[in-house]
């Protein structure tokens, strides 16, 4: 890239000395930031003696052993630079120093961290809250969408604490305990039989029993989350000045609060632990109900009070849930104790309640069939539902006053993404239930020729749809191979044109052809990845649906449902029920041998994290049960190191960003005050900022977000290669219109295509990886630190700071729960 290209923004800064000999005057330092799958200190500064400068194993700052003090030679290190330009005519001075921030421990760095993978449907479920598009902050339809979102996310708890408490509850307590057939050879089981007249063989101490277990693990996802909290969201942000103009007007990623999510996840833990109990209350009120139901007396008017007193916790829950808006104009440092504590456990006591009442004796109580209520799980797959199509039509509503580039799906992401939350909770909950009813009825089908009633019945015909989906997936990928095989004989004619000096070498039946060809053919499909996942929610929509009006108007398994059918259904039917039911119970396993697997292994904890790093990078905006938010950890670091380094030494500071971590870099600059912003260039390679954030979360990185960033950024590079499958131009469009220099013309992958002196063996094709490597990569960064401003750091003790409210002050709300002098994320735009 040549000098004059870089001056086409036309902005300095006062005191700025432009040139690679001015900019060596100043210390200058490269703070690396990996991606996806994370990396040690030693492989991203290419030397094995590193230490520790600032922060901790989790997440911190690395230096080569040589470079620890490396500011005080500053004046030695810039004499030497410029003694060797005039010497050599010139160049582009030394090399900056070198940091590396490794932040992978906060992802996947322990082997317990792979069992979040079981909170997969919640990750999912967040991800749709941050998805909507990019309409006017003040357009009605964010606060529906936000509350859409949220109590989506609330049936996903109710979900999985039902899954718990079908298998205990319904299949072990009721079913198995209650049939001396499924007793016979389960020891284990016998004290809990009703043949064996011990204490605990009525069916209302059965049950009180086998509660316990779902009690169990909506407690321990309470500690999980909370645990996380006190770490990911109590990361404070650091010091800046108020930016000009009110928070609307401001890009959402640049405010002070957004990366500080500690009041509304507090909140939200409190709201879903009190659901994870009320579940339970539930479903044990809906069984003694139906018991005392014209036995009079004082166990069925107790009975019904503790009803109403659930109902009540239950408009508790969803008042609380709808009014938790996220505040993120300034870092909300309130506290709701009272509210955070006095819901859990006004919902435990209440429990309580219900245990006793439910263990209460009643000697002419029997169970038999499947237990009363079970049919909740068709009501939840309907609710869900309802609610992803209130989200596909509130995100239509956003999309049509959106400006820019119409995001994936046009605005329907957010509803496809939550019916895939359902899909796999449904898969997590089916799987399990299936697999247990099959192995207490030794082998038989639950539902049809078995002693047990097996689990509900709208479970089965979920599991039936299970493979048309898998089906049509097939179907998709094999659309894919044949859209990348005619990708690819398209691409191999235009390979010469990237190689004009090795023309000779280029001709399209090449096997090298064939493999560059190749390469940039798979990275494309990344672009075809939107309708292939708007096709899979569709129909899961369409078959869930199906699902549901099948069991509830037949009221049977569906291999008992078409016995008598003509042609071939009947046999359709039982080959899809059994197919479906050992696929779903094959998915939860495969789930559980990944965890272990990574327990066990860390490359494989590594691998397993990649899928974290992507999925958790937001706030947990709509699910406290989801694994935590890294990024709250990681930009304030970020930040908080970019403002003491430049304050401090005056220094110019590149955030050298790979893939996900240019993601980091960006939100950290953006959180930069304006004329730390100024000393400060980015420089990202092989980025998703446009290609996956830009396209799907168009409302924090679309097309304005990232103009505005460009715009407020002295300097930034970005480099992309064809063959790179997450990597991409960002092409921020300014707000004048005129041209932005940001990204440089793609690099080439391979850099020779035959051998040359440089490369006397071939070549390799890079694609995401070793950029770093390229020639062109010293050469922007050197030419990024020419560019940014050298001006005098203010003492870090001028730094203007905000003033937090104290800890027990709440913000200022309106009626809709958001803070009245600040800006919510259901208005962000």
């Amino acid at each position: 890239m040549q000098p004059e290209a870089l001056s086409a923004k036309g902005r300095t800064s006062p005191g700025r000395t432009d040139g690679p000999e001015g900019a060596a005057a100043q210390p200058s330092l490269e703070l690396l930031v990996h991606g996806v799958g994370g990396a040690t200190p030693e492989e991203m500064l290419g030397d094995p003696r590193t230490e520790l400068v600032t922060g901790d194993r989790t997440a911190g700052i690395h230096r080569r052993r040589d470079d620890v003090r490396a500011e005080e030679r500053a004046g030695e290190r810039a004499g030497e630079a410029a003694g060797e330009q005039r010497g050599e005519g010139g160049g582009s001075g030394t090399e900056p120093v070198q940091e590396a921030y490794c932040w992978s421990n906060l992802t996947s760095g322990n082997g317990a961290r792979a069992l979040w993978l079981v909170l997969l449907p919640f990750m999912i479920a967040n991800l749709a809250h941050w998805m909507r598009p990019a309409a006017p902050a003040r357009h009605g339809a964010h606060r529906a969408y936000d509350i859409l979102v949220r109590i989506f996310a609330l049936t996903l708890t109710v979900q999985l604490v039902l899954a718990a408490g079908e298998v205990t509850l319904d299949l072990l307590a009721w079913q198995c305990a209650g049939s001396a057939h499924c007793v016979a050879d389960k020891s284990w089981l016998g004290f809990m039989s009703a043949e064996s007249g011990g204490w605990f063989g009525g069916p209302g101490r059965r049950l009180a029993l086998a509660a316990l277990v779902p009690v169990l693990l909506t407690a321990l996802l309470w500690w999980l989350s909370r645990r996380t909290w006190s770490i990911y969201e109590s990361a404070k942000p650091s010091p800046r000045a108020a930016a000009p103009g009110t928070a609307a007007e401001q890009p959402a990623l640049s405010l002070p609060g957004f990366w500080y999510g500690r009041r509304l996840v507090a909140r939200l833990r409190a709201a879903h632990t009190a659901t994870g109990l009320l579940a339970v209350a539930s479903a044990l009120v809906a069984v003694t109900v139906q018991a005392d139901d014209g036995t009079g007396g004082g166990l069925r008017a107790t009975g019904w009070v503790l009803g109403a007193l659930t109902a009540a916790g239950w408009v508790a829950v969803v008042a609380l849930v709808c009014r938790s808006g996220r505040t993120e104009a300034e870092p909300d440092m309130g506290e709701d104790r009272r509210a955070v504590r006095a819901l859990p456990l006004a919902a435990l006591a209440l429990l309580v309640a219900v245990l006793v009442h439910t263990a209460w004796s009643r000697p002419d109580w029997v169970s038999t069939g499947r237990l009363p209520g079970t049919s909740v799980f068709g009501g939840l797959a309907v609710a869900q539902g309802v609610l992803a199509a209130g989200l596909a039509v509130t995100g239509w509503a956003l999309q049509r006053r959106a400006t820019g580039e119409p995001p994936a799906l046009r605005g329907l992401g957010g509803a496809c993404v939550a019916l895939l939350a359902s899909a796999v909770a449904g898969v997590f909950s089916g799987g399990v239930a299936q697999r247990v009813a099959d192995w207490l009825d030794r082998g038989a089908t639950p539902g049809e020729n078995g002693p047990l009633a097996g689990p509900p019945v709208v479970l089965s015909w979920q599991a039936t749809a299970i493979p048309l989906i898998a089906l049509l997936v097939l179907l998709l990928a094999l659309a894919g191979g044949w859209r990348m095989w005619v990708l690819r004989r398209r691409i191999a004619t235009e390979v010469a044109g990237l190689y004009p000096t090795e023309h000779r070498y280029t001709e399209d039946n090449d096997p090298r052809t064939g493999r560059i060809a190749g390469a940039i053919a798979r990275a494309r499909l990344t672009d075809d990845a939107p309708p292939a996942l708007g096709a899979a929610a569709l129909a899961t929509l369409v078959l869930g649906a199906a699902a549901v009006l099948g069991a509830w108007l037949t009221g049977e398994v569906p291999g008992k449902a078409a016995d008598g059918a003509p042609g071939p259904l009947p046999g359709l039917a039982q080959t899809g029920q059994a197919l479906g039911s050992w696929m779903m119970g094959a998915g939860v396993i495969l789930l559980l041998a990944m965890g272990r697997q990574a327990y066990r292994d860390p490359k494989s904890r590594r691998t397993v994290g990649i899928l974290w790093d992507v999925g958790t990078f937001w706030p947990r905006a709509a699910h406290p049960f989801a694994p935590p938010c890294y990024a709250e950890r990681a930009v304030p670091d970020l930040a908080w190191r970019t403002s003491t380094w430049t304050t401090r030494t005056g220094g110019c500071l590149v955030i050298s960003g790979h893939s996900q971590g240019s993601v980091l870099a960006a939100a950290a600059v953006w959180q930069l005050d304006p004329d730390i912003r100024g000393r400060v260039a980015l420089l990202t390679y092989g980025s998703p900022l446009r290609r996956l954030y830009g396209r799907w979360f168009p409302a924090y990185f679309g097309d304005r977000a990232l103009a505005e960033l460009d715009d407020q950024t002295h300097a930034w590079r970005n480099l992309w290669r064809l063959t790179d499958p997450i990597g991409g131009p960002v092409r921020p469009t300014p707000p004048d219109g005129r041209p932005s220099d940001v990204d440089r013309k793609p690099l080439k992958d391979p850099l020779a295509f035959e051998r040359t002196a440089e490369h006397p063996l071939p070549a390799a094709i890079n694609a995401h990886s070793d950029y770093q490597a390229d020639p062109a990569f010293a050469v922007e960064r050197a030419e990024l630190i020419a560019r940014i401003s050298v001006a005098p750091a203010a003492p870090a003790e001028e730094w203007p700071r905000q003033v937090p409210r104290p800890a027990g002050e709440p913000a200022a709300e309106t009626a809709d729960g958001a803070a009245a002098q600040g800006r919510t994320g259901m208005s962000s735009a």
